[in-house]
Parts: C-alpha cells; structure tokens; sequence
C-alpha cells in the first residue's frame, strides 16, 4: 500500500514540474489552512484513532474514518496556527511575507500520515482556474509519533523536504543517512534512555520490568534503556509489549505478567493512548505496590491523570521537557469558534466536545458520535476552566511553538540572507525558487534564542540540546499534579547531571525508596555467586574464600588482603596477622631460660670446684687448664640459647648463628686437647716415647686456638659475606606471621655446623681407641661417651630442624644446643665432682697413678 502512495507522490511531482498544477489523484483530507507567500504543513495525530474499512480493490477506496479526538492534540495544532500569526505580525521576522499553513490529521497511523505527507508535499489540491499554481510547503511540522515519523521522513527524505518533529523521539530517527532532512525540538530517546538509567541508577533499583508500545517508539526506546542500565548491572526481569488496538486478551497477557513477576519498579516506555488500556485493566485489578517509571509520552498526559488512576499509579517518576507559559496564548484558545470559519476542519468536533452541543453548520466535518441537541450559537468559550485553556504548563505544545519559529528563523535567512532582527532592506533570494533541500540546508545553521531566553538550534544530527525535568506524579486537593522535582541536563563537556530533590518526592509504596531486588544485596564479608540460568542480578551470597575481604555490601568479587594482614572472622576487615616468634612469656621460653641459667649456673659452680680443689690428684690428672677452658666454653654454649628468645634483631641474628658456632668450636676444640692429652699420657708409658713431652700446655693452648681460630674465620665471612637477617615468614600459616632469623646463606651455616662436627667425630675417633687403655682411671672413656651423646643429638638435629615449622626451628636448635652441653658438662665432668665431693678418699695420687703401676 505504502509503495503504491509513493508512486502517487512521484507522479505528482513529475507532473507538477511538467505541467503546472495538474493532479492525478488525490486523498480527500480535511484541514485547517490558511494561504500565504510561504507555506508550511502540519501532521497531527487529532484524532487517535482510525476506523477500519475493508477495501474491494474494485473501486477507489473511499475516505478515511477517525474517531476520539484528543484535546491535547488539538491545542498542538492550535499553537501552531498562534505561532504562525505570532510570527506574521512580527516585523523583524520574514517582514512583508505572509506565512501560511495547512495543518492534516494524521489518526495516529503510519499509512494516514504517509497520506496526509504526500497531499502536503504536492500543493494545494483545489485551485481556481485563473489563479497560478499555488506554492506547495516549504518545510513540514510532523509528527507526533515516531512511527508516524519514520515514514513521513523515509518517503520525504530523498527529496530533501525539510520535517521538523514536536515529539517524536526514538533514536533511530537521529541516522542523518536514512534522514537527512529531518529535525526535532525534542531531545532524542538515546538522552531520555540515558536519563530513565540514571534515575534507576541513583535509587539502586537492580531488578525492573518494562512496558513497550508495539512501534518504533517502544521497541526502540527499551532496548536503548536496556543497554544503558546493563552497564550498571540492572536486569530487566520482562518486557510486555501493547498497542491501542491490541484485543483484550493480549493486554490481559501483559497484566498476568506483571502479577507473576517479583519486581517492583516498573518501565512504561509506551504513548499514552496505547498505555491507557493496560493503565484501566490494572486499576480494575487493583495492583499496587508497582513503583512505575514513565517515558515523556504519558507522564504528563492528561487523560490517565486522574484520581481513579492515581490509585495504582500514584506516585509515578518520568522525565519530560521543560514547561513554559505562552503569553497571549490563552485569549487565542478561547476565541476559537465553529462559526469564525465553518470550512475549518476539527473545530466543530472540538467544540462539540468541549460545549456540549454540536453547532449548526451546513455540513458534517468528521463523522462523530450524534448528540441530542444543537447549539445556539450564544456559547463561549471564554469563563471556561478546562485543562485545556492551562498554558501554564506547556511541554509539548512548546516544542511545536519553536519548531514553527525554527522554519521562520531558517526562510528568513534564505531570504535576507540575514538574521532576524538584522537590517534587511530587500530580499536576497526569489521566494518562487524556494527548494526544500535551500530550507534544510538553513534549517540545520539556524541559532536563536527565544523570548523565553532559550537558545534553539540543532546539532549535527537534528537533535536539539537534552534537558528534561523529573517529574512525580501527586494527589493535592483531589486532583492528581505533575509536581517537578529534578532536572538532567547535558555539560559542555558532553557529561550528564541528575538533580533530584528526594525528600520532596511522594512514593506510592510509602515514604520509604521502594526497593527492587531479585536477590538481597550481599553483606560485607560475602560475596556474588551467580546462579545458572538465571539473570545476573539473580545470585546466591558465599562467604568470601580464605584470606579474602569483602569491606562493602554487594561485592562481586572478594580481594585478597596483603601478606601482612589476615581477615577477621566477619571477612569484612584486613587485620594485621598475629606475629609469631619464641618469647620469655611463653612455657617454652621460660623452660628454656630455666634450663640455660641453670645449665650455666652449673657450669660456674664446677669451676669454683676445679679452683677450690686444683691441687687434689684428680683435679691434676684431668688437665685443670683446659677443663677450666672447656667448663668456660659450656658456660657459654649455655648462655647462647638466650639469644634465641624474643623478637629477632638484626644483631640477635648475627650473635644466636655466630656465637653458638664459636663457643661450640672452642667446646669441641678443648675436648680435642683433653682427648689428645688422654692419648698422649698413657703412650708416655712405654720406655722411649717422646710424645708427652712434645706434647705440653703450649702445644694444648695451640690445638685449641687455632680450632676455634678456623670457626671464627668461617664466622667472620659469613657476616661479611651473607650474614643472618631478621625475617617474616608465611608458609607456615595463613593467618599469622612468624618471625625468624634467616641465616641468610644456608652454605654458611652447614659449614658452620660441618665444622662443630668434624671436631666432634675427631674426638670421638681418638677417645674410641683409647677406650682399651687402662681403666682405673681413663678419661678417654668419658669423652666417648660425651662425643656419643653430642653426635646423637645434632645427627637427630638436622632432620628436625628442617622439618619443625615456625617458633618450632628455634625451640629445636635451642634443645640441641642444651642437650649437647649438658651431655658434655655431665659426661666429663660428672665422674671428677663426684669423687671431690662425694668421695674425697679415692682422691689420692695413689689412686689416680695406680694405673701407671
């Protein structure tokens, strides 16, 4: 069908440029019109629906039937028809050429539109036969829906036929590609969708439903909302589509949806007169407790904002463009009349509506619903208080108001090729060469600022500035009131701002924000899991995994803590690991202290024994020098373990590996000179051995320096070199740190225990052949036994002190360490204190050279 109107409009064209103003055809259309120099068109959707009619394809298909006029609608049109006679007594604009207009009905349907377009685009149907040909539009003010839109640009596009929309405002009508010639005053469903996301945004509604109209304008409109508000991870739980002529069943499918869904907010991207229907069934059904969000379509509406409505819809959040007063717009609309211009299309049905009575015209305009009487032609319009006659809140009825001054700002610089309100003495350009590529062309450089201080232009796409105000929906004084309590506006930086007033905002759920969630927002300490199949802000709550935080609620992801902290129990809070090391408070360090001084404090007391009995035999015969040597070493060797406990120091580190080396070596190294002294005493015996006597206090002092000597050297590179170093350790346990001395080179400090034990095995070698010597009196059997017991314990050591973990490592090294100079203390020197103190009558030189008898 569409395809057989565009034929129609390209024969009229050809025909027009061919042969004056001849017709082939023509659509029997009703109108309001006034003629003028310059003409332009306007498409309105006066009545909102189209009577179906069956066509035979016989004969030609008669004339279109609408019903339900919408007051709304109508006062567009009769804004319109002001701004042009604005306009026309204006001076500085288009002076001395009249503006005129013809102004179709559109039904709100795309077929009708495309109708209403071509008999625009074609001229004035009806001449006098001496008249010229009468100018056809200069540019067109259409059409209220985007549908409706689609098709009037599609088809006047390529001609280059400049279209201005008041309301029209899906975003896909913004592809200058496909649309070149088209414009708009107002903003763009990709702002409104950005506006309608931020506003879902700011109140964390994360689980919402939507409503779409079944055209351009719903479909286009959600799924743009839909892909703004999935960057803040909103879902979109449903979407129900309807359409005003949609059968009952389909619309009761879309309210059975709404009942079975769990969301609470609601997305209602639809026309007020396709909305209503579904707005009716659920007020019928009494749902409430739905938060609604309308688009700019319905929010204002008259119609639906009742306080029937408000029962389910109160409360009701939308944007919608700024509002304005008109001067002088008032007295214009109540001095409309039906017997001003009878020919006048839609007054009589207007007036019938707003009257009461149908006026006593020859002639019917449009086919209407018959009343009782006919009126007198005494009524007024003028004491009238209908919304009608309310220019104090004038949205849509606003953009239509600058799109007829954006056409008179555009012709007049085609024109003059001035501005407006510059001095223009005569005109720059022949009015009968106007094409409407010129008009465009202008159209899109036009830049004015209105008397209401509002700056009009159009940006690369046709699309004006994006401002809009949030608008709540509110019950005062029994009527319901569109009360704004926000704006969202574009910076200059291309960044949008949300201002909204919340307080002030009334909710129909109640005072409190209505929340809308298909999953609790997770606590701290717990985080998202999604669950299969479902959408993702469908999830269950996990707590967070181990060594893992959540500090805030909804947490997507859980982050680790760093290696110094652990999470408390809560899992909400990064806490500093409990720090782990061998302390004096502790049952361990106090044994191990207990154990050291006691150890120590034994040693000292055998001295002040070998001192207090030097001069007894057997004080003699065990070498008093280097027992006082060795007992001093154990001394030592005891006291080391000390600096094992607490915390650990750079200098605690270097002493603990360094001084129990050390000590351990000249420990060793004395045992050595007693071993060798043992050997050397009894080989002295047999006739002719000179071994005793090379062998005497100086070579023994000399045996054991440079044994401890090569120890300290060993030390003294390894401090230089590597040295130990106070370290934190984490693989011992998650949630605390121990605190340890690293030897810093592992070589070093088995060279260092290398060394203590090939001293020992020495000893242990000497002291094992001389076991078979003479036994009143052989000290060679205690060293055995001694050196036994030390390689017994730092063989075991090793494997234990590897595999011990933590505070552990220490108490291990510390044990060897005690246990191996206690054996030593007690294996040597136990036998000789027992005999000073316990038996003093076996100490006698008798006793002690009975062996050598």
């Amino acid at each position: 069908m569409q395809k057989i109107i565009i034929f129609f409009f390209l024969c009229v064209l050809d025909t027009n440029a061919e042969s004056g103003c001849e017709l082939f055809g023509r659509f029997e259309m009703p109108s309001l019109f006034k003629e003028g120099r310059i003409m332009i068109g306007g498409i309105f959707p006066v009545f909102n629906k189209e009577i179906a009619t069956t066509s035979s394809f016989v004969r030609e298909p008669g004339k279109v039937i609408c019903a339900g006029l919408d007051l709304r609608v109508f006062r567009w049109t009769q804004v319109m028809i002001f701004a042009v006679e604005e306009i026309n007594k204006n001076s500085t604009i288009l002076p001395n050429i009249s503006l005129g207009y013809r102004i179709l009905n559109s039904c709100a349907s795309p077929t009708n539109t495309l109708r209403a377009a071509l008999t625009l685009a074609g001229g004035i149907e009806k001449k006098e036969s001496n008249s010229s040909c009468p100018p056809a539009i200069s540019a067109l003010i259409a059409e209220s829906g985007s549908t409706q839109s689609l098709a009037v640009a599609g088809t006047l596009g390529p001609f280059r036929v400049p279209i201005v929309s008041y309301f029209s405002t899906c975003a896909c009508l913004s592809d200058r590609e496909k649309y070149p010639s088209f414009f708009r005053t107002i903003p763009s469903d990709y702002f409104q969708a950005k506006a309608l996301a931020a506003l879902i945004r700011h109140f964390g509604w994360q689980w919402i439903g939507a409503i779409q109209s079944d055209n351009d304008y719903g479909r286009n409109g959600v799924l743009a909302f839909t892909e703004e508000v999935k960057k803040f991870g909103v879902c979109v739980a449903f979407v129900g589509t309807v359409l005003r002529t949609y059968s009952m069943d389909k619309i009761l499918d879309v309210v059975e949806m709404i009942k079975q869904s769990t969301v609470k907010v609601i997305l209602a991207f639809v026309p007020e007169g396709d909305l209503y229907p579904l707005m009716k069934e659920v007020v019928k059904q009494n749902i409430t407790g739905i938060q609604w969000i309308a688009s700019e379509a319905w929010i204002t509406a008259a119609r639906p904002s009742t306080p029937e409505m408000y029962r389910a819809f109160g409360g009701a959040l939308g944007f919608v463009v700024q509002k304005v007063e008109i001067p002088n717009l008032k007295p214009f609309l109540t001095s409309i009349s039906p017997y001003k211009d009878p020919n006048a299309a839609f007054v009589g049905d207007f007036w019938e509506v707003m009257v009461g009575c149908r006026p006593n015209l020859p002639g019917t305009q449009t086919v209407t619903v018959k009343t009782k009487k006919f009126c007198t032609g005494n009524e007024t319009l003028e004491n009238f208080q209908d919304v009608f006659f309310d220019v104090t809140h004038l949205r849509v009825s606003y953009n239509v108001y600058n799109a007829v001054y954006a056409v008179a700002h555009a012709l007049h610089h085609l024109l003059f090729c001035k501005k407006p309100g510059e001095k223009a003495e005569k005109l720059c350009f022949n009015i009968s060469e106007i094409q409407p590529k010129q008009v465009t062309d202008h159209l899109q450089r036009v830049r004015f600022r209105n008397q209401f201080e509002d700056d009009v232009f159009f940006d690369e796409n046709g699309d004006p500035p994006a401002a809009y105000e949030l608008i709540n929906w509110q019950l005062k004084d029994g009527q319901v009131q569109h009360v704004t309590l926000g704006h969202f506006l574009s910076t200059a930086s291309g960044e949008y701002k949300l201002s909204i007033h919340e307080d002030d905002i009334v909710w129909r759920t109640g005072k409190k924000v209505p929340s809308s969630l298909c999953s609790n927002v997770c606590t701290a300490g717990t985080r998202k899991a999604q669950i299969k199949g479902k959408p993702v802000c469908c999830f269950d709550c996990i707590p967070c995994a181990e060594g893992t935080i959540a500090n805030i609620s909804g947490a997507a992801d859980c982050t680790p803590c760093t290696k110094e902290f652990w999470p408390n129990e809560r899992k909400d809070e990064c806490i500093p690991k409990a720090k782990e090391f061998l302390s004096y408070h502790e049952p361990m360090g106090i044994a191990i202290t207990v154990v050291s001084l006691l150890g120590a404090t034994l040693s000292l007391a055998i001295i002040m024994v070998f001192v207090r009995y030097g001069g007894t035999p057997v004080v003699k015969a065990s070498n008093s020098e280097l027992s006082c040597f060795l007992l001093f070493s154990l001394f030592l060797c005891f006291l080391c373990p000390l600096t094992f406990i607490s915390r650990p120091t750079v200098w605690t580190c270097m002493l603990r590996h360094t001084a129990f080396g050390v000590t351990f070596a000249l420990c060793i190294s004395c045992v050595l000179g007693k071993t060798i002294v043992v050997v050397t005493a009894f080989k002295a015996t047999f006739p002719g051995n000179m071994v005793a006597g090379k062998f005497g206090p100086t070579q023994q002092r000399i045996i054991v320096f440079s044994c401890t000597l090569v120890q300290i050297v060993i030390c003294i590179l390894w401090l230089n070199l590597n040295p130990p170093f106070p370290d934190m350790v984490f693989r011992y346990s998650n949630n605390k740190i121990v605190l340890e001395c690293n030897p810093g080179s592992e070589a070093a400090f088995y060279t260092v225990l290398g060394y203590i034990g090939i001293l020992a095995f020495i000893c242990l070698i000497l002291a094992f052949l001389a076991r078979k010597l003479p036994d009143n009196f052989n000290e060679a059997k205690c060293i055995t036994f001694s050196m036994l017991v030390f390689c017994a314990v730092w063989i075991t050591f090793i494997p234990v002190y590897i595999s011990s973990p933590g505070k552990f490592t220490v108490a291990v090294e510390t044990f060897a360490i005690l246990s191996s100079a206690l054996g030593l203390l007690i294996s040597i020197f136990a036998p000789k204190c027992y005999i000073i103190l316990l038996k003093p009558e076996k100490n006698t030189k008798k006793i002690t050279n009975k062996t050598h008898q």
